[in-house]
């Protein structure tokens, strides 16, 4: 029975995937931002779907925010606000939009975006291109509630800073006044390494001085504050990170941002500079995720990010001490219906190891 059940599920999940198969050359035909513009077109066009129903073995608290799943879209898809009331459809259980930045800019010279398809992977040099945080504000506010989790979708804010801002600093407490009240959750991202030194607010000094000004632009607004950092880490600097969290209480952990560092790559683009990230990144990512649960165990939740591609690398980040995961570079690849194809890898997963609950799972092999 139980098999069958699963040979019914693979080819339910199996059907979307063929006909993504089918019309992904032709999108690969465009160039990667382009592509990447037309899809979010195309979601526009898509009739906003009903809130989810909950579903026992795979809804979880973190934070105090409900996620009816733990599969999340990271920030870097929907920039501006456009599409992330609309992805729970898809099935993610939450959404980043962003990153967001006070004033809007342009970000970098194109071509910024590149496949890599051999390496079943992207580079991307955006560098915060996007409209800014009061047009932001203004489009989100029209699309749901303010705190609107226990009605829709679960909706994260990624905050950065311009890149000619005189105090970047004052950009990250800016940006929690101007988006606090919309988001469920935001996020401090100081990981990308395509604005120049922005990577530098991970150092100790730096980083006591962004969360305690972080922490008082919120005041009372309870919005949870979770942090994004790269994997490009020494010890000496998760450990830093890792009290500096505990010490302004930050909410969350996100692990991790983009790797500036090159492993061995077939494509013809891998020289590109940028940010790298899917399959090559999964690795690097999750042995960081691992060292932080070390040293943290479960006094922060962390959430897994980087070369997530299918339900057996989602479950063992979330046994490795991830509460959430998300991905954003594996849709290029398996196409749009990939988050229901891995919570539904996740329950069969889950039900074959006689486990309830997915946070009963959370870093059982840490």
């Amino acid at each position: 029975m139980l098999q069958q059940r699963l040979d019914e599920r693979m080819s339910r999940w199996h059907r979307p995937f063929m006909v993504y198969r089918v019309i992904r050359p032709l999108l690969f035909a465009l160039s990667a931002e382009r592509a990447h513009h037309l899809s979010v077109a195309a979601l526009r066009l898509m009739p906003t779907p009903a809130a989810p129903a909950p579903d026992s073995m795979l809804e979880t608290t973190v934070a105090g925010i409900r996620f009816p799943n733990p599969v999340g879209l990271a920030a870097g898809y929907d920039k501006e606000g456009l599409v992330a009331h609309k992805m729970h459809g898809l099935g993610f259980g939450f959404t980043e939009l962003g990153t967001l930045t006070p004033l809007p800019q342009a970000g970098n010279p194109q071509p910024r975006l590149f496949r890599l398809v051999e390496d079943r992977a992207v580079i991307n040099r955006m560098g915060f291109n996007n409209g800014g945080q009061a047009a932001a504000a203004e489009r989100v506010a029209k699309r749901r509630q303010p705190k609107s989790n226990d009605h829709g979708p679960v909706i994260g804010i990624n905050i950065g800073a311009n890149k000619d801002a005189a105090d970047r600093i004052a950009d990250y407490a800016t940006g929690v006044t101007c988006m606090a009240p919309l988001a469920d959750y935001l996020t401090v991202n100081i990981s990308s390494p395509n604005t120049p030194g922005l990577r530098a607010l991970q150092d100790r000094a730096a980083l006591d001085q962004l969360l305690a000004a972080v922490m008082a632009a919120r005041g009372a607004d309870r919005t949870p504050i979770f942090l994004k950092v790269a994997p490009d880490l020494e010890p000496a600097d998760v450990e830093d990170i890792a009290a500096a969290c505990l010490d302004h209480q930050i909410d969350a952990l996100i692990v991790s941002n983009t790797t500036i560092t090159r492993p061995p790559l077939r494509s013809a683009q891998a020289g590109e500079t940028g940010g790298l990230s899917g399959a090559p990144l999964h690795d690097l990512s999750l042995d960081r995720l691992r060292d932080f649960r070390r040293l943290l165990g479960d006094r922060l939740p962390l959430i897994g990010v980087g070369g997530i591609a299918n339900a057996d690398q989602a479950y063992a980040r979330i046994r490795a001490g991830a509460s959430l995961i998300q991905l954003y570079s594996a849709l290029v690849y398996e196409g749009p219906y990939l988050a229901k194809r891995i919570n539904a890898g996740l329950k069969d997963r889950m039900t074959r190891d006689g486990v309830r609950n997915i946070a009963d799972l959370v870093g059982v092999d840490a």
